[in-house]
This record gives structure tokens, sequence and C-alpha cells, in this order.
């Protein structure tokens, strides 16, 4: 069950959820195939044997690495608030009502825009702008957002 779900208010549902997008992995992948590269052929060098698993054993952990910062933030629109969370040991929360939503803004570079992903800020009235970076679809979330302030608007004017 993720953060999310297991902190939500009674009443409230999960209406869109995303989180980082793949883009993160580009460079742990990217030293773990260093390593990689490195580390297999001393694994079959009579005394290169230990330092090639040592240096296969790091870049399955650059992976693993990338993996947890990727499962470590949600981001989810509700029918009540906006639910950010990131961090895996240490944890850091956003989590804004609806009808304190000031502004939500995009930023999408040349390369996140053809893959993506894209960075979302998020300002509650009077608070200062939360960025958030290399998110799925920012696009999108801001959508959600959007229309789930407006659909609150519109019941309570």
């Amino acid at each position: 069950m993720s953060y999310v779900e297991r902190n939500l208010i009674p009443g409230e549902q999960v209406l869109y959820q995303t989180g980082l997008h793949w883009i993160v992995f580009v460079w742990p992948v990217f030293f773990a195939a260093i390593f990689g590269l490195v580390g297999l052929p001393l694994v079959f060098v009579r005394d290169g044997g230990i330092a090639g698993v040592m240096l296969l054993a790091f870049a399955a952990l650059l992976i693993w690495f990338g993996y947890l910062i990727r499962k470590a933030t949600e981001m989810a629109v509700t029918n009540k608030r906006v639910v950010i969370k990131t961090g895996l040991l240490s944890r850091r929360t956003f989590e804004l009502l609806l009808s304190k939503v000031e502004s939500i803004g995009v930023e999408e570079g040349l390369l996140g825009r053809m893959l993506g992903y894209g960075s979302v800020i998020v300002r509650g009235t009077g608070g200062t702008p939360e960025p958030f970076k290399n998110i799925t679809a920012p696009l999108e979330f801001r959508r959600q957002v959007q229309q789930r302030v407006e659909e609150r608007e519109q019941k309570n004017p």
C-alpha cells in the first residue's frame, strides 16, 4: 500500500497518481555499465576475481539505488487535496488542500517534451513555490489538479 493510500482522510479517494519518470535511471545505468564492463572481465582473471565481483555488485547496487529513488516519490491528486511524497529513509511530504492551490506550473525542456517528463511547481496561497523534478506526464498532472480545483469551485462558489 502506498503512502498516499495509507494517509487518505475520510471520504477522500485518489483520482490521479504519478511519480518519477524512467529518466532517473539514466545516470545509475550509465555508471553501472561502466563498472560492469570493467568488472566482468576481471571475474575471469586469476588475480582479479574478487575485484570483478565487487565491481559487478557495485553496478547492481547503482541500478537498485535508481529503482529506489524512482519508487520513493509519489504524487497524487485526490478529490480533496494534492499529495506529494519524496524520500525513502528521510521523508518529505507536501500536502495542499485543493481550495488552497494558487497556481501550478510546468517546466519541460526539449528532451522532457520528447520523452514526457518535466518539473511541476505547485504554489499554495501565500506560500512559496514547491518544485518537483523529473515527473512523468507533468502536463497531465497539472490538468488533473486544475480540473479538481475547478470542480471544487463550482460546488462551493
